[in-house]
């Protein structure tokens, strides 16, 4: 049995996965880059899945998921985080990307530094998109085109979700590429990570776990949207695609694995479903709704290494 671990994208939501998964290492007394044979993330599910797989330099894992965790806990502000004239020079993200990137680089160069993928002590498999040359990209550390990449640079291609920050220009197999948020196509990475466990590992029997940040529940009323044009529709659009994608892999995965598929995901009840809403609060409710899918998925959590 061959074990997958598939991290959705969702911006500061991201900390539900991260704390379900410290549940995770806490009940088993394993970091779970040593559970799982393969890792997948999109955007700040690639982010998660990077950290998991950093190597400490002695062949173990750097960061448990509660390390991870903390990032956004105490550091989610600095990622969102515009001054007073990026928020007049840029509309609030209607004319320019809403924040600029330093914030978010500087955590990953301090989480990162200069390891290149290929230092990865489990296989990583971590989504993008080009702009430039139409097509997505499949960051994977085991092979040969992407193994120089730095983690922190495949970190920031994967979360340059567009209208938020600037598209990551990143140096890959001797060119430069364009890319933004995996989550433009794929936000759900499980199919894919199926796809290549069964490339990685031929003939093996796959558990996959995909875990959620949380399923968007906010309606949007018709009598808005239908006099909504461009602008309006900027940010829901990307709501309605991020949430999409990810329902119809989940739809997809039970077909494909039946039993072998674990979806832990958890509607937002109480805490906000913006991917930018970093406030104090939102933390606190967000942790909520994290404690909320470790109780009633406690069944599904109990079977995953049965």
């Amino acid at each position: 049995m061959k074990y997958v671990l598939s991290l959705d994208g969702g911006g500061i939501r991201g900390l539900i996965p991260a704390l379900v998964l410290a549940d995770i290492e806490k009940k088993t007394g394993k970091k779970t880059a040593d559970m799982f044979d393969l890792i997948a993330g999109t955007s700040t599910g690639g982010i998660l899945a990077l950290g998991l797989c950093k190597d400490d330099g002695k062949g173990s894992p750097q960061y448990s998921a509660k390390d991870l965790s903390k990032i956004y806990q105490d550091r989610g502000g600095e990622i969102f985080s515009r001054s007073f004239w990026k928020g007049m020079t840029s509309t609030g993200g209607l004319s320019d990307e809403k924040y600029s990137e330093d914030g978010l680089e500087n955590i990953l160069d301090e989480y990162f530094g200069n390891e290149a993928l290929c230092s990865a002590i489990q296989n990583v498999l971590i989504s993008s998109y080009d702009i430039q040359n139409r097509e997505p990209v499949f960051f994977k550390s085991w092979s040969d085109k992407f193994q120089s990449v730095e983690m922190r640079h495949v970190a920031r291609a994967t979360s340059a979700a567009p209208t938020f920050f600037e598209p990551a220009l990143i140096p890959v197999d001797g060119a430069t590429r364009a890319l933004v948020d995996g989550g433009v196509f794929i936000n759900n990475p499980s199919v894919s990570a199926y796809v290549e466990a069964m490339k990685i590992f031929p003939g093996e029997e796959i558990k996959l776990v995909s875990i959620g940040t949380g399923e968007l529940v906010r309606p949007i009323p018709y009598d808005e949207a239908k006099d909504w044009g461009k602008i309006g529709w900027m940010i829901p659009v990307l709501g309605c695609m991020f949430d999409g994608v990810s329902d119809a892999a989940n739809y997809q995965m039970k077909l494909l694995l039946g039993d072998n598929y674990i979806r832990l995901q958890t509607s937002l009840s109480v805490a906000s479903d913006d991917m930018d809403n970093a406030s104090k609060g939102n933390i606190t409710l967000l942790a909520q709704e994290a404690k909320k899918l470790i109780r009633t998925h406690k069944k599904e959590i109990d079977k995953i290494f049965i």
